[in-house]
């Protein structure tokens, strides 16, 4: 159940990774919400640095995503 153990903990990392990208989620979210008829990959460069930061800031905690 070792594994069942670090999913648990993954999840419990979510909130502190999200708070720290907070910035680019905001973006992200403002560009999302700006149009009702949202088009494919509109939002593309403010998706791909809330990504980069998710990532950044997993690799400095030591976890996985």
């Amino acid at each position: 159940m070792e594994s069942v153990r670090k999913a648990n903990q993954r999840i419990r990392n979510y909130p502190i990774l999200l708070s720290k990208c907070a910035d680019k989620a905001t973006a992200y979210a403002v560009c999302v919400s700006r149009d009702l008829n949202v088009q494919h990959k509109i939002c593309d460069t403010e998706f791909k640095e809330f990504l980069s930061c998710i990532r950044k800031t997993a690799l400095e905690m030591k976890t996985k995503l």
